[in-house]
Formats: structure tokens, sequence, C-alpha cells
């Protein structure tokens, strides 16, 4: 396992990180996580060297904090760091975010959270928490207390005010959505530079577009990864894409299964940065334009846009948009739309986060 450095604490952390926020968890019946199954392939993602995992109070209907905690406890608890976050949108006052807190280290069965992140910022989150004022003391407090050890943010909106978010505090981490298609989208390459050059480690979640990008592959796509030299599955050329930057610290990859975690593992030992030859970026840029041409609306399925007040399902909806114009226009093939239609999402997500993609996201 290769390890990165966090640039204001000299913590080394896995390029791998876990479990793209332990939001897409193997499931039991569509509804509950499965836990004996889960709990092997985390604990085998901790035997084999990743040592961050990142959750949320809505991951998994509000499960996913309390399973990690459970998967944590004892022996690697010490050696994991754990991340998790403060959401905006059910955070009204002060006292509400101390109250978070504390019920978060009571599910994460810890006294202290490793990284502590203010959840899926952009203009609206940021100016609500700003309005309600004491944001800042709140992080200030809680890391002089040492019930955090580290501050950061994720983050959804526009390069603007990323930059701004950047320059308000002196944070130790940011997580920023990132993969080929995301270059010039939300805080983009543009932002994760201007992260690390104000040494902030960045956190890389979506590294394959929510799966997309490892399970609806447009032709094009295809026949530039069968001209490579080295032949690595689709998932495998995004995730080596985003770990080829040397301004990102870890990336989260979303994987359910004993494959996934394998596959990414080797993906996370090999990759260097700068390792892409100008023959594999030539790649990579061909296979990006076949997803933009093909693709209808870049979402990711992360839920963050539910509850729809009308009822609507809004990222199965964009799937199915999407699916249909990469086996139209892209030509891909109907069976594989179908199984990422049927398979990417199981339930109707109620809040934001709840979403669960299937696949190598």
């Amino acid at each position: 396992m290769q390890y990165r450095t966090v640039p204001k604490t000299g913590d080394r952390l896995s390029l791998l990180g876990g479990f793209g926020g332990a939001m897409r968890l193997p499931m039991k019946g569509g509804h509950a996580i499965d836990e004996e199954r889960a709990t092997v392939l985390i604990h085998a993602a901790f035997d084999a060297g990743v040592n961050y995992i990142d959750t949320a109070v809505p991951y998994h209907m509000g499960a996913s904090e309390a399973f990690v905690g459970r998967a944590l406890a004892g022996k690697y608890r010490e050696r994991v760091k754990v991340a998790t976050k403060l959401p905006p949108w059910t955070t009204h006052s002060r006292n509400d975010m101390d109250r978070t807190l504390s019920a978060q280290c009571s599910r994460l069965q810890t006294r202290s959270i490793d990284y502590y992140l203010l959840h899926s910022l952009d203009r609206n989150n940021w100016d609500t928490l700003l309005d309600l004022g004491g944001v800042m003391d709140f992080l200030d407090t809680a890391e002089a207390t040492g019930r955090i050890k580290n501050a950061g943010f994720s983050f959804h909106g526009d390069p603007e005010t990323f930059r701004e978010i950047v320059d308000a505090r002196d944070w130790t981490f940011c997580q920023i959505q990132y993969n080929i298609l995301d270059e010039e989208h939300q805080a983009g390459t543009a932002g994760l530079r201007y992260a690390a050059k104000n040494d902030l480690a960045v956190v890389v979640m979506e590294p394959s577009g929510g799966g997309m990008l490892a399970n609806a592959v447009p032709p094009a796509a295809e026949a530039s990864y069968a001209a490579a030299v080295v032949q690595r599955s689709p998932a495998a050329h995004a995730l080596r894409w985003v770990m080829n930057h040397p301004e990102v610290t870890v990336v989260l990859s979303g994987m359910n299964d004993e494959g996934h975690l394998a596959e990414n593992l080797q993906t996370a030992r090999e990759t260097t940065p700068h390792i892409l030859s100008p023959d594999e970026e030539i790649m990579m840029a061909t296979a990006r334009d076949a997803w933009r041409q093909a693709m209808q609306v870049p979402c990711t399925g992360c839920g963050y846009c539910m509850p729809c007040p009308y009822g609507v399902n809004i990222p199965e909806c964009f799937n199915l948009w999407n699916n249909h114009s990469l086996r139209y226009r892209g030509g891909a093939p109907k069976s594989s739309m179908q199984s990422a239609s049927e398979g990417r999402w199981g339930m109707l997500p109620e809040t934001p986060g709840s979403a669960r993609p299937a696949g190598n996201v």
C-alpha cells in the first residue's frame, strides 16, 4: 500500500481510502447493511494497509456510523483514521453542532474523530452555517478539547465558493469529487491545485463517477482501453488516473465486493504520482471525450439532491437518461445498460447519501 503525507500534520494516510463514505456497502434484502459480509470486507482492507475510512450521519439511512463503530472496535481503532461529517441540513444552532458531534462519537465508539468535515458544502450550505454563527468556534473548540483532531470540509459547489472556503480557515484537509469527467466541474483540477497550494490534504470521492466510469463504457472508450499496452478494467483506469495526481492524498472507492477490493488495492500499490505515460494520458482523454459525448447529466448517484419535495427519484431519472443516451448515442450494449439500471438503485433515497449505486464506484 502506498501512503501519502498530510502536509500540516505529517499523518501518513493510505492512498486507497475506505469504501466511498461507507455509503455503498454490501446490502442484505435491499434495505440493510449486510454486516457480516461488510465487516469481513472492511477488515480485509485494513489488514491490507488501508488506514482511512469515511462515513457520515445519513449514509445507509443513518446506519453507517454505528456500523463503522462496530467494525473498528478493538485492534482496528488504533490503526485506522476515521472521518465523519457535520450535516448542515440538520444543523440549526451552535448547540446542534455539539450534540451532533457527541452522538457521532457515541455511535463510532470513540472519544475523538480523526478527520471531521463540514458536509457537502456549496454556496447555500456554506452560507447557512455562516449565518448560524459559531461554526468556526465549534471547530476550534472541538480541536482544542480533542474531540476532533483535524477539521476539513467536503465540497459539491462552484469554483469560486471553493476558493472562498479554503481561504476562510486554516483547514487540514478537504474532500472533493474528482474523476476524468470533473476536471472543470465543481472544484475541478484548479481547485485540487489550489487546495494543495494551501497545504491542504485532498481526499477524493467519486473517482469513477459513482460507478458510471466502471460500468457503462461507450465503445470509443472501450476501443481506447483495448489499445493500451497493459490491459486493465475501466474501474482501474479511472482510479489510476486520479491517483496519478500528486496533489491527491486519499482516494475513496465504494468497494462492495471482494473483487473490487483486490483490484483497487493492486491499483493503489502500483500507481505513483506522474506514472501515466503520454500515450496513457491520450487514452484517458479519448475515454473522457467519449463519456462526455454520450452522457446527459454528470450525476454520480450520491443522493444529495434528495428528498425531492415532489417525490421524484432524481438520481434514478438521471441514471436512466444517461443509460439511454449511452445505449443509443454511445452504442453501449443493451444488456450492460439494463444491469446498470437494475442494480444501481435499490431504494428511493430519502436523505442525502442514502442512495446506493452498485459496483466499483
